[in-house]
């Protein structure tokens, strides 16, 4: 089945978190637009919410009024890793008592990431899994460099950060994304980013207040993703995806796209709120296998499943590596994958860092759940227009992240006929 014509993704999902949680302790009202608002993000708003900020929404925006005292509350993150990790930060140095929780799936995952660097500022937090418990106590700027990239635990200890005295280092030896450290900036944080030979240094000088602003969200690249597969995959399409953030730590799955030998156009570049956004065309065409690892994975981390499906359809061997973070994802990631496609006749084995894919190899009818994880039930669903004997069960998950991807999906077909 072929796809054509132009999409408009929902907000960035990163950026909505951070715009949600900053505007909630910033001084002021901050007035966010093109928000996205699934369950993921709700749960930041809904959390700024429990902890004294107010909340109007007007159309397509959402004025957010911060609050000065972080009062004493018990939040429910649903399934956001994000809200809780970046939250734990923020807590951290709060003036009261807090518990942070949430769904069964969510409690499966290990928060000593982030709970061990911010003990290093002086938190005091218990818990390895949700419920975490966090006293608030002041806290003491500190050094850290990150054993493993990743953005939310880089933004709880920078957000810590902001609430401690003295000065906050971060050190990330291989980059991971960097909406924090721009963000911040436009709520008024002063943050010094340089380069040094065994990384990234990114410094925050604390106590420091927030100033509200105003944000506008482009499209998630990660949700536009599932279209560029789509288009890269399915017979005579071509789709477009307009005002996409291009942020360089997030377009790493175009990158791959192109090495895969797929047709990319990007137009209408220009600048909103710090950020690059702009228009992607994808066109189908024939596909080459790849090796993807190392420095590659942090800016692509949440489209491999994506690159599975894709490597499906490749000529040759495809080997991912040095992914195992995707194994304390919404649900392990690497085996749901594998297991997942493996199910529609696809030639795919686990590793223990991430898989190997043999292609091209046609997917067979069958029945896939996406076991309540919002990405997996998407890419199932974009392996399901190339074959209409494909049924996924659980579809309902894809709220978390994409309210209107179904939507998308029927106009697409619709233009294409």
């Amino acid at each position: 089945m072929g796809l054509t014509g132009k999409v408009k993704v929902p907000g960035d999902k990163s950026m909505t978190h951070r715009a949600f949680l900053f505007g909630g302790i910033a001084e002021g009202t901050t007035v966010i637009t093109n928000a996205l608002e699934g369950a993921d993000c709700l749960a930041s708003l809904h959390a700024v919410e429990a902890l004294g900020a107010k909340v109007e929404r007007t159309g397509e925006t959402i004025a957010v009024t911060g609050t000065d005292v972080l009062q004493s509350a018990a939040i429910d993150c649903g399934n956001s890793g994000t809200t809780i990790r970046l939250l734990t930060g923020i807590l951290a140095g709060g003036e009261a008592t807090y518990e942070l929780t949430g769904d069964a799936s969510l409690q499966k995952r290990p928060m000593d990431r982030v709970t061990i660097p911010l003990g290093q500022l002086g938190a005091q937090i218990e818990g390895r899994y949700a419920p975490l418990r966090i006293e608030g106590k002041p806290l003491i700027g500190t050094t850290y460099t990150l054993p493993v990239a990743s953005a939310q635990v880089k933004s709880a200890v920078l957000l810590a950060g902001v609430f401690a005295t003295g000065e906050t280092t971060v050190i990330e030896p291989i980059l991971s994304r960097d909406h924090t450290e721009r963000m911040l900036p436009q709520f008024g944080v002063d943050v010094v980013i340089e380069d040094f030979e065994d990384g990234r240094h990114i410094r925050v000088k604390g106590p420091a207040r927030l100033a509200a602003t105003t944000v506008d969200i482009p499209g998630d690249p990660s949700s536009a993703a599932f279209w560029w597969t789509a288009a890269a995959l399915g017979e005579d399409s071509v789709i477009t995806t307009e005002h996409v953030l291009m942020n360089p730590t997030r377009t790493g799955f175009l990158q791959v796209l192109r090495q895969m030998g797929a047709s990319v156009q990007i137009s209408n570049r220009k600048e909103v709120a710090g950020e690059e956004v702009a228009d992607v065309t994808v066109e189908s065409t024939s596909l080459q296998a790849v090796t993807i690892e190392g420095e590659q994975i942090p800016s692509l981390i949440d489209e491999i499943p994506l690159l599975a499906l894709l490597a499906t359809q490749a000529d040759g061997t495809t080997t991912i590596r040095d992914a195992a973070e995707l194994r304390v994802k919404e649900t392990d990631r690497i085996e749901t994958v594998v297991a997942s496609l493996r199910q529609l006749g696809a030639k795919i084995e686990a590793t223990a860092d991430g898989m190997i894919i043999e292609g091209p190899t046609p997917l067979t009818a069958g029945t896939v759940d996406s076991a309540g994880d919002h990405r997996l039930a998407m890419m199932l669903t974009i392996a399901a227009t190339l074959n209409e004997e494909i049924d996924v069960i659980g579809s309902e998950v894809v709220e978390v992240s994409y309210p209107t991807f179904y939507d998308d999906l029927k106009k697409l077909e619709a233009n294409h006929t």
